[in-house]
Protein backbone atom coordinates (compact mmCIF):
# COMPACT_ATOMS: atom_id res chain seq x y z
CA UNK A 1 0.00 0.00 0.00
CA UNK A 2 0.94 3.73 -0.48
CA UNK A 3 2.79 5.23 2.13
CA UNK A 4 0.39 7.52 4.15
CA UNK A 5 0.02 11.30 3.86
CA UNK A 6 -0.17 12.50 7.45
CA UNK A 7 3.73 13.56 7.54
CA UNK A 8 2.20 15.81 10.02
CA UNK A 9 2.02 12.96 12.59
CA UNK A 10 4.40 10.60 10.45
CA UNK A 11 7.90 10.95 10.38
CA UNK A 12 7.80 10.28 6.44
CA UNK A 13 7.32 12.94 3.73
CA UNK A 14 4.25 12.99 1.25
CA UNK A 15 3.90 12.94 -2.56
CA UNK A 16 4.05 16.48 -4.21
CA UNK A 17 1.83 19.03 -5.10
CA UNK A 18 1.71 22.12 -7.40
CA UNK A 19 0.67 24.61 -4.62
CA UNK A 20 1.95 25.37 -1.12
CA UNK A 21 -1.17 25.90 -0.13
CA UNK A 22 -2.02 22.58 -0.81
CA UNK A 23 0.95 20.99 0.53
CA UNK A 24 0.68 19.09 3.62
CA UNK A 25 1.27 20.63 7.16
CA UNK A 26 5.41 18.71 7.27
CA UNK A 27 5.97 19.80 4.33
CA UNK A 28 4.50 23.10 4.10
CA UNK A 29 6.74 23.61 7.40
CA UNK A 30 9.88 22.46 5.62
CA UNK A 31 9.16 24.69 3.26
CA UNK A 32 8.91 27.60 5.50
CA UNK A 33 11.96 26.45 7.12
CA UNK A 34 14.22 26.09 4.10
CA UNK A 35 12.96 29.83 2.44
CA UNK A 36 13.64 31.49 5.89
CA UNK A 37 17.55 30.86 5.73
CA UNK A 38 19.37 33.65 3.66
CA UNK A 39 20.44 32.49 -0.04
CA UNK A 40 23.85 33.57 0.57
CA UNK A 41 24.21 30.67 3.32
CA UNK A 42 23.87 28.03 0.21
CA UNK A 43 26.64 30.24 -1.73
CA UNK A 44 29.33 31.57 0.42
CA UNK A 45 29.45 29.98 3.86
CA UNK A 46 31.18 26.52 5.08
CA UNK A 47 28.83 24.09 5.91
CA UNK A 48 29.20 24.49 10.06
CA UNK A 49 28.34 28.02 9.19
CA UNK A 50 25.05 26.72 7.37
CA UNK A 51 24.09 24.05 9.55
CA UNK A 52 24.47 26.74 12.29
CA UNK A 53 22.34 29.35 10.58
CA UNK A 54 19.24 26.76 10.12
CA UNK A 55 19.31 26.32 13.62
CA UNK A 56 18.87 29.63 14.19
CA UNK A 57 15.99 30.46 11.90
CA UNK A 58 13.81 27.37 12.78
CA UNK A 59 12.89 28.69 16.14
CA UNK A 60 11.91 31.98 14.61
CA UNK A 61 9.65 30.12 12.53
CA UNK A 62 8.45 27.87 16.12
CA UNK A 63 7.84 31.36 17.24
CA UNK A 64 5.66 32.67 14.83
CA UNK A 65 3.47 29.31 14.90
CA UNK A 66 -0.48 30.22 15.86
CA UNK A 67 -1.49 29.05 19.65
CA UNK A 68 -1.27 25.71 20.50
CA UNK A 69 -4.34 24.09 20.64
CA UNK A 70 -5.83 23.28 24.25
CA UNK A 71 -4.58 21.54 26.90
CA UNK A 72 -3.36 21.76 30.70
CA UNK A 73 0.12 20.66 32.10
CA UNK A 74 -1.94 19.29 35.37
CA UNK A 75 -3.27 15.97 35.94
CA UNK A 76 -6.56 15.26 34.44
CA UNK A 77 -7.52 14.01 37.63
CA UNK A 78 -7.94 17.94 39.08
CA UNK A 79 -10.31 19.10 36.29
CA UNK A 80 -12.41 15.83 34.70
CA UNK A 81 -14.99 14.47 36.60
CA UNK A 82 -14.64 10.55 38.15
CA UNK A 83 -16.18 8.06 35.84
CA UNK A 84 -19.60 6.56 36.97
CA UNK A 85 -18.56 3.06 35.59
CA UNK A 86 -15.54 2.83 37.74
CA UNK A 87 -14.48 6.00 40.17
CA UNK A 88 -10.52 4.84 39.89
CA UNK A 89 -10.66 6.71 36.42
CA UNK A 90 -11.94 10.20 35.06
CA UNK A 91 -14.17 10.77 31.74
CA UNK A 92 -12.49 12.62 29.13
CA UNK A 93 -15.92 13.89 26.74
CA UNK A 94 -14.77 15.86 23.92
CA UNK A 95 -16.70 18.91 23.11
CA UNK A 96 -16.47 21.67 20.33
CA UNK A 97 -14.33 23.60 23.23
CA UNK A 98 -11.69 21.23 22.51
CA UNK A 99 -10.29 20.40 18.74
CA UNK A 100 -10.87 22.63 15.81
CA UNK A 101 -12.87 19.79 13.84
CA UNK A 102 -15.40 19.16 16.41
CA UNK A 103 -15.66 23.59 16.36
CA UNK A 104 -16.20 22.34 12.50
CA UNK A 105 -18.94 19.71 13.08
CA UNK A 106 -16.43 17.60 11.17
CA UNK A 107 -16.05 15.27 14.05
CA UNK A 108 -18.96 13.36 16.22
CA UNK A 109 -18.06 14.17 19.76
CA UNK A 110 -16.35 11.24 21.40
CA UNK A 111 -15.66 10.11 24.91
CA UNK A 112 -13.18 7.65 27.05
CA UNK A 113 -12.18 7.21 30.23
CA UNK A 114 -8.63 7.72 31.37
CA UNK A 115 -6.62 7.41 35.20
CA UNK A 116 -6.45 10.65 36.84
CA UNK A 117 -2.31 11.14 36.48
CA UNK A 118 -2.38 11.15 32.77
CA UNK A 119 -1.80 14.78 31.62
CA UNK A 120 -3.08 15.91 28.21
CA UNK A 121 -0.71 16.82 25.81
CA UNK A 122 0.01 20.06 23.43
CA UNK A 123 -1.05 19.78 19.87
CA UNK A 124 0.11 22.27 17.46
CA UNK A 125 -1.97 23.92 15.12
CA UNK A 126 -0.34 22.41 12.16
CA UNK A 127 -1.37 19.24 13.14
CA UNK A 128 -4.69 19.65 14.57
CA UNK A 129 -6.78 20.46 11.51
CA UNK A 130 -7.14 23.74 12.35
CA UNK A 131 -5.43 25.24 8.88
CA UNK A 132 -8.39 22.95 6.71
CA UNK A 133 -11.78 22.39 8.43
CA UNK A 134 -13.69 21.95 7.59
CA UNK A 135 -12.86 20.51 4.52
CA UNK A 136 -9.84 18.66 5.52
CA UNK A 137 -7.94 16.36 3.07
CA UNK A 138 -5.49 14.91 5.16
CA UNK A 139 -5.93 12.75 8.74
CA UNK A 140 -5.30 15.09 12.06
CA UNK A 141 -4.54 14.12 15.14
CA UNK A 142 -7.63 15.44 17.56
CA UNK A 143 -6.24 14.95 21.29
CA UNK A 144 -3.32 13.10 23.13
CA UNK A 145 -2.68 12.18 26.26
CA UNK A 146 0.21 10.95 28.06
CA UNK A 147 1.44 9.30 31.14
CA UNK A 148 5.38 8.37 31.16
CA UNK A 149 5.00 5.07 33.52
CA UNK A 150 1.89 3.64 31.65
CA UNK A 151 1.87 4.89 27.56
CA UNK A 152 0.20 7.11 25.73
CA UNK A 153 -3.09 7.10 23.77
CA UNK A 154 -4.09 9.68 20.49
CA UNK A 155 -7.47 10.41 18.33
CA UNK A 156 -6.84 10.46 15.05
CA UNK A 157 -9.44 11.60 12.48
CA UNK A 158 -9.39 10.71 8.78
CA UNK A 159 -11.71 12.04 5.91
CA UNK A 160 -13.87 9.12 4.95
CA UNK A 161 -13.30 10.27 1.36
CA UNK A 162 -9.25 8.78 1.96
CA UNK A 163 -10.84 5.04 2.56
CA UNK A 164 -14.27 4.78 0.57
CA UNK A 165 -15.80 7.02 -2.37
CA UNK A 166 -19.37 6.15 -0.55
CA UNK A 167 -20.63 9.04 1.28
CA UNK A 168 -21.98 8.30 5.07
CA UNK A 169 -20.22 4.92 4.71
CA UNK A 170 -20.20 2.75 7.96
CA UNK A 171 -16.67 1.17 9.11
CA UNK A 172 -18.64 -2.56 7.17
CA UNK A 173 -19.23 -0.42 4.30
CA UNK A 174 -15.16 0.59 4.26
CA UNK A 175 -14.13 -3.15 4.42
CA UNK A 176 -13.36 -5.65 6.74
CA UNK A 177 -11.55 -5.50 9.80
CA UNK A 178 -8.08 -6.45 7.97
CA UNK A 179 -8.97 -4.17 5.21
CA UNK A 180 -9.57 -1.27 7.73
CA UNK A 181 -6.30 -1.83 9.57
CA UNK A 182 -3.68 -2.04 6.43
CA UNK A 183 -5.01 1.48 5.51
CA UNK A 184 -5.23 3.19 8.97
CA UNK A 185 -1.94 1.09 10.26
CA UNK A 186 0.53 3.63 10.09
CA UNK A 187 -1.76 6.17 12.11
CA UNK A 188 -1.30 3.35 14.72
CA UNK A 189 2.88 2.99 14.87
CA UNK A 190 4.02 5.96 13.25
CA UNK A 191 5.57 4.43 10.52
CA UNK A 192 4.56 1.39 8.82
CA UNK A 193 2.55 -1.94 9.61
CA UNK A 194 3.66 -5.42 8.95
CA UNK A 195 -0.23 -7.68 8.40
CA UNK A 196 2.24 -10.44 10.70
CA UNK A 197 2.35 -7.43 13.37
CA UNK A 198 -1.41 -7.59 13.98
CA UNK A 199 -2.18 -10.58 16.68
CA UNK A 200 -5.88 -9.71 17.41
CA UNK A 201 -8.91 -8.44 15.71
CA UNK A 202 -12.90 -8.55 17.14
CA UNK A 203 -15.72 -6.33 16.37
CA UNK A 204 -18.17 -5.14 18.69
CA UNK A 205 -21.12 -2.83 18.44
CA UNK A 206 -22.08 0.19 20.32
CA UNK A 207 -25.26 1.81 20.04
CA UNK A 208 -25.66 1.81 16.61
CA UNK A 209 -22.39 1.95 15.07
CA UNK A 210 -19.94 -0.57 14.79
CA UNK A 211 -16.13 -0.80 16.17
CA UNK A 212 -13.34 -2.72 15.25
CA UNK A 213 -11.02 -3.38 17.86
CA UNK A 214 -7.02 -4.65 16.77
CA UNK A 215 -4.02 -5.76 18.74
CA UNK A 216 -0.95 -5.27 17.26
CA UNK A 217 2.75 -6.52 18.65
CA UNK A 218 5.00 -3.80 17.02
CA UNK A 219 8.45 -4.12 17.31
CA UNK A 220 10.06 -1.23 15.43
CA UNK A 221 6.69 0.62 15.44
CA UNK A 222 8.07 4.81 16.64
CA UNK A 223 4.87 4.70 18.72
CA UNK A 224 6.00 1.65 21.05
CA UNK A 225 6.04 -1.64 20.43
CA UNK A 226 2.88 -2.17 21.85
CA UNK A 227 -0.35 -0.79 20.16
CA UNK A 228 -4.00 -1.17 20.63
CA UNK A 229 -6.43 0.66 18.69
CA UNK A 230 -10.36 1.07 18.12
CA UNK A 231 -11.96 2.53 14.59
CA UNK A 232 -15.47 3.61 13.15
CA UNK A 233 -16.84 5.92 11.07
CA UNK A 234 -19.86 8.07 11.34
CA UNK A 235 -20.87 11.21 9.10
CA UNK A 236 -17.78 11.90 6.65
CA UNK A 237 -14.70 10.63 8.67
CA UNK A 238 -13.09 8.00 10.25
CA UNK A 239 -12.32 8.01 14.18
CA UNK A 240 -9.08 6.03 15.45
CA UNK A 241 -8.67 5.74 18.93
CA UNK A 242 -4.70 4.32 19.34
CA UNK A 243 -3.24 3.37 23.03
CA UNK A 244 0.40 2.60 23.01
CA UNK A 245 3.22 1.63 25.29
CA UNK A 246 6.86 0.64 24.90
CA UNK A 247 7.89 -2.82 26.39
CA UNK A 248 8.47 -2.10 30.07
CA UNK A 249 5.03 0.28 30.63
CA UNK A 250 3.37 -2.84 29.18
CA UNK A 251 4.35 -5.03 31.90
CA UNK A 252 2.01 -2.84 34.46
CA UNK A 253 -0.26 -0.91 32.12
CA UNK A 254 -1.70 -3.76 29.51
CA UNK A 255 -4.72 -3.77 31.43
CA UNK A 256 -5.54 -0.21 32.11
CA UNK A 257 -4.93 0.52 28.01
CA UNK A 258 -7.17 -2.00 27.36
CA UNK A 259 -9.87 -0.40 29.46
CA UNK A 260 -9.65 2.91 28.18
CA UNK A 261 -9.73 1.46 24.68
CA UNK A 262 -12.97 -0.29 25.71
CA UNK A 263 -14.75 3.08 27.11
CA UNK A 264 -13.77 4.80 23.45
CA UNK A 265 -17.00 5.60 21.96
CA UNK A 266 -18.62 8.47 19.49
Amino acid sequence: MATSPLTSLLPFTTSSTKSHSKLSPFRAFRVSASVSVPETHFQHTPRREFLKGIALSLPLIALTEPPQSQARDVAVGSFLPPSSSDPSFVLFKASTKDTPALRAGNVEPYQFILPPTWKQLRIANILSGNYCQPKCAEPWVEVKFEDEKQGKIQVVASPLIRLTNKPNATIEDIGSPEKVIASLGPFVTGNTLDPDELIETSVEKIDDLTYYKYVLETPYALTGSHNLAKATAKGNTVVLFVASANDKQWQTSEKVLKTMLDSFKL
